[in-house]
């Protein structure tokens, strides 16, 4: 079993404001701050001026899954039920070995070792999307990496990793 270490907490830590929905700890980085401001709508032309398309449509970014790759799945499943006070499954083999546990709204939250040698511990947001290509081809045109490409998980649907500034993320399509 992992010690718990104050490098391990920070990691956590860190790793939990990446994901959207942390600006409630971070009040200056309020997602509608430059709207606000300027008191005019946003435009995809102008850079300087906060565009989102998601509330054209009235929906907001959802989290699918959120994975965790931890040498120490039993640590982690252990810590998470805790702070949480929730369950884990069984290890999904369709989730490269993921045991998992409910998001409110659907999603899911997955704790699997690395499946490879050089895969490092990480926690990856997979953004649920409509169209996984042409996601994939903003990402692209946007300067990220793409590290897997559209991948079917049967019963699941599909993800892509990307990556940018060596910050990974994920794509989700149902």
């Amino acid at each position: 079993m992992s010690k718990i270490t104050r490098r391990n907490i920070l990691r956590v830590g860190l790793a939990w404001l990446s994901f959207p929905g942390a600006f409630i700890l971070n009040p200056g980085c309020m997602p509608d701050q430059d709207k606000k401001a300027s008191n005019e709508e946003g435009s995809p032309h102008d850079p300087l001026k906060v565009f989102d398309k998601s509330t054209d449509k009235g929906n907001a970014m959802k989290i699918q899954y959120l994975e965790f790759v931890t040498p120490d799945v039993d640590a982690a499943c252990a810590l998470y039920s805790q702070m949480y006070g929730v369950a884990f499954g069984k290890a999904d083999r369709n989730l490269g070995g993921a045991r998992t546990a409910n998001l409110a709204g659907g999603g899911m939250m997955g704790i699997r070792a690395p499946l490879r040698d050089t895969e490092k511990p990480v926690v990856r947001p997979y953004v649920l999307v409509e169209d996984i290509h042409a996601s994939v081809e903003a990402a692209t045109e946007a300067g990220a990496e793409i590290a897997m490409t559209p991948t079917e998980i049967e019963g699941y649907g599909q993800f892509v990793i990307v990556i940018q500034d060596g910050i990974e993320s994920g794509l989700w399509q149902l």
